[in-house]
């Protein structure tokens, strides 16, 4: 093996353009890079989302609306899904267990009964929270709601 011989193992390299090697690769002097500014020096990195000086996108665009760091934003499932639940699975307890077995909600949801829909069987009801609609349906047929 001589100098001349050696070669990068292979994978090792991405590019065939061999930058900064002398005059004879094409890519010597100034290494692609110019004459003088910046760009043409060592340790020159461009902010991001440097535009040439025009004013950035991020700056440019109004910030909008207001995230608020404390909401709790809870799963909707419908009485109308609870007795499709309720039959399916032949039971009268329905807890949150339950709805991810159906894939109504995941394990990690939060979940609060809404009142869209119709039950027609007495069902205990376990949840984190409940409209006051969804609550007063399944009362009236002597079922019960519990907050967990």
């Amino acid at each position: 093996m001589e100098l001349h011989n050696i070669q990068p193992a292979k994978g090792s390299t991405h590019s065939d353009k061999r930058i900064g090697r002398g005059q004879g690769s094409g890519f010597g002097g100034t290494s692609t890079r110019g004459h003088k500014g910046a760009k043409s020096r060592s340790g020159y990195s461009r902010k991001v989302g440097f535009q040439g000086g025009q004013m950035p996108l991020q700056r440019l665009v109004p910030k909008f609306g207001f995230k608020n760091i404390n909401r709790v934003e809870y799963k909707g499932v419908n009485l109308g899904s609870l007795q499709a639940v309720a039959d399916k699975y032949e039971t009268t307890t329905i807890d949150k267990a339950l709805l991810v077995k159906a894939g109504l909600v995941s394990k990690n949801d939060l979940v609060k009964i809404l009142g869209n829909g119709e039950i027609t069987s007495k069902l205990e009801v376990k949840a984190n929270a409940f409209s006051k609609s969804a609550k007063e349906a399944i009362e009236k047929l002597s079922g019960t709601t519990e907050i967990l």
